[in-house]
């Protein structure tokens, strides 16, 4: 009798007569499981062997997505600025925001397009995983690939949306610095901490049913919270009179964080007092965000490996 003929029938003799349980068999003819977690470290190294995969996966969803639209990949620059035209008409004309910011349109662009890259890149992970679950359950590869894919996609339209940004700041009379050298610091930064958030979101939103009717909310506070169209020292301590602590507190949010610290490399009235050098608080806070995130995120997916694609 053969081996694997041998380990059938010890399995079926130690089921019926419940004498060796099967974990104990199966080890005992060195079997494991077909789809085990890896070691983190391993982990890793499976997700930098599939980069070739992730990369192509995320470039063919990026041609894919606007195939059936007349207007094709124009509508990922053309959201964030219909977005940011609707705050500008009710928040900075109707509601007087610009009054007190000098620049506004740069001011609230910048918030735009920088958010966007962060808020598309969450909601997109929240659905990397329970959207493509006939790709999981087909194929075995480290389940990371599909969120790390879905951010590539969203920095990939990122390079185009930035080169419009640079455009329009431009067009305001901000004219390029060699402060602008920091601006792939930023996003690489940014890029980091929206991996990690990517990363959470998706295992989340593969046991959280209801998360995806929950995110469009959940961003939309976040929108709100993270000065987009107003300044938050202006609009907490000076006009609401609230303690510079609350402020401080918003400007620890990361996506404030980002914003800010791309504002004062833009923008050369945004402050005047550390000119264009964010305050120590804004670049240790984007610093911290992706770091953690980045770190946190990977491990927290990993510990599900296991159980995503099941039930």
């Amino acid at each position: 009798m053969s081996q694997p003929e041998s380990v059938v029938a010890d399995a079926q003799a130690g089921g019926r007569s419940g004498q060796e349980p099967l974990a104990k068999l199966a080890k005992r003819y060195g079997l494991r499981r077909a789809i085990a977690r890896p070691r983190f470290s391993v982990y890793l190294r499976q997700l930098w062997e599939r980069r070739h995969f992730i990369l192509t996966y995320a470039t063919s969803r990026n041609v894919s997505k606007y195939s059936n639209s007349a207007l094709g990949q124009l509508w990922q620059v053309l959201t964030p600025l219909l977005n940011a035209a609707i705050y500008f008409l009710m928040f900075g004309l109707i509601l007087g925001g610009s009054k007190d910011i000098e620049n506004y349109p740069a001011f609230l662009l910048t918030g735009m397009f920088i958010f966007t890259f962060t808020q598309r890149t969450v909601t997109a992970g929240a659905k990397s995983i329970s959207g493509n679950l006939s790709l999981i359950r087909a194929l075995h590869f480290p389940r990371a690939s599909l969120p790390l894919a879905y951010t590539i996609q969203e920095l990939q339209q990122l390079a185009i949306s930035m080169g419009v940004l640079l455009t329009l700041v431009v067009a305001t009379q901000e004219w390029p610095t060699w402060f602008w050298l920091w601006i792939p610091l930023v996003l690489a930064l940014q890029t980091m901490f929206n991996i990690g958030a990517g990363l959470v979101v998706a295992r989340l939103g593969a046991t959280m049913r209801d998360l995806n009717q929950l995110l469009p909310f959940i961003t939309r506070t976040w929108l709100y919270a993270s000065g987009v169209f107003f300044s938050i020292q202006d609009k907490v301590v000076e006009s609401a009179e609230l303690p510079q602590w609350v402020a401080n507190v918003m400007y620890l949010n990361p996506a404030a964080s980002y914003i800010e610290w791309m504002r004062e490399i833009l923008i050369k009235s945004h402050n005047t007092e550390f000119g264009h050098y964010p305050p120590p608080m804004v670049w240790m806070s984007c610093v911290f965000w992706a770091v953690f995130a980045l770190g946190f995120g990977f491990w927290y997916f990993w510990r599900s490996e296991e159980r995503y694609g099941r039930g």
